[in-house]
C-alpha cells in the first residue's frame, strides 16, 4: 500500500543529521582537493640552472662512476681516447699543410711555363679563338633555327585545333547546317495515334470518326495492323 497520502510529521531539513547513514560513491567524491606545487628535487628552474653546466656535471658524474667501477682502466681509456683525438687533429693539420704546399708549387710551375711558352703559343691561341668564334656562331644559328621551327609547329598546331573546334561547333548546331544536309524536323507519330478508343475521356475527338465498328477484330486499326505486321 502506498504511503504517499500520509502526512509529514517530521518535515525535511537541509542537513545531513536526518539520515547520518548516507552512502556516497567513490566516483562522486572530490579526488583533488588541494593544489599541488612542485617539490624540491622535481626539476625546477632554480635547481636545473644552466644546461651546459648540467651537462658537464653529468659527464663528470659518469666519469667518476666508471672510475669507481673499473678503477684505473676507465681513466686509461679516457686518456687514450683523448690522445687519439689529438693525433687525428694533428694528422689533419699536417695533411692540409702538405696540400697547400703542393698547390703553391704547382701554381709557381704553371706561371713559369706560361712565361716561357707565351710567345710560341700566341698564334695557336689566335687560331683557337677564331675556331671557337665560328663554332659559337654556328651553334647560335642552329639554336635559332630550331626555335623558329618549334614556334612554327606550335602555331600550326594551334591554328589546326582552333579550326577543328570551329568546325565541330558548326556541325553541332542544326540551324547552321540546313543548307548542307536535309534534316527531318517533323514530330514523329506515336504508335497509338490511330486507335479507336483514343481520347475518350475528353468527350471529343481530335479527328472525325469515319465509321463506328463495335468489333475490334473488324476495326480499321486491326486490319491495318494485320496488313502491316502479318502479311
Amino acid at each position: 500500500m502506498t504511503t504517499a497520502a500520509r502526512p509529514t510529521f517530521d518535515p525535511a531539513r537541509g542537513n545531513d543529521n536526518k539520515a547520518p547513514s548516507f552512502q556516497y560513491s567513490a566516483r562522486d567524491l572530490a579526488s583533488h582537493t588541494k593544489l599541488k606545487f612542485r617539490q624540491p628535487g622535481q626539476g625546477t628552474i632554480d635547481e636545473i640552472g644552466d644546461r651546459q653546466q648540467l651537462l658537464e656535471e653529468l659527464r663528470r658524474a659518469e666519469q667518476e662512476y666508471y672510475e669507481e667501477k673499473e678503477g684505473k682502466a676507465s681513466t686509461t681509456r679516457l686518456i687514450k681516447q683523448q690522445e687519439e683525438n689529438n693525433q687525428e687533429k694533428q694528422r689533419l693539420l699536417e695533411e692540409a699543410e702538405r696540400l697547400a704546399k703542393l698547390d703553391k708549387d704547382a701554381s709557381d710551375q704553371e706561371s713559369d711555363s706560361d712565361d716561357d711558352n707565351s710567345s710560341s703559343s700566341s698564334d695557336e691561341d689566335d687560331d683557337d679563338d677564331d675556331n671557337a668564334a665560328e663554332l659559337l656562331a654556328e651553334l647560335q644559328r642552329i639554336r635559332k633555327e630550331r626555335a623558329e621551327e618549334k614556334e612554327r609547329q606550335e602555331r600550326e598546331a594551334k591554328e589546326e585545333a582552333e579550326a577543328e573546334k570551329e568546325r565541330e561547333a558548326m556541325q553541332g548546331n542544326p540551324l547552321l547546317n540546313i543548307g548542307d544536309e536535309k534534316r527531318d524536323f517533323s514530330v514523329k507519330r506515336r504508335w497509338d495515334d490511330d486507335v479507336i478508343f483514343k481520347n475518350q475521356a475528353r468527350g471529343a475527338d481530335e479527328k472525325p470518326k469515319k465509321r463506328f465498328v463495335n468489333d475490334m477484330l473488324r476495326s480499321d486499326f486491326h486490319r491495318r495492323f494485320l496488313h502491316k505486321y502479318i502479311h
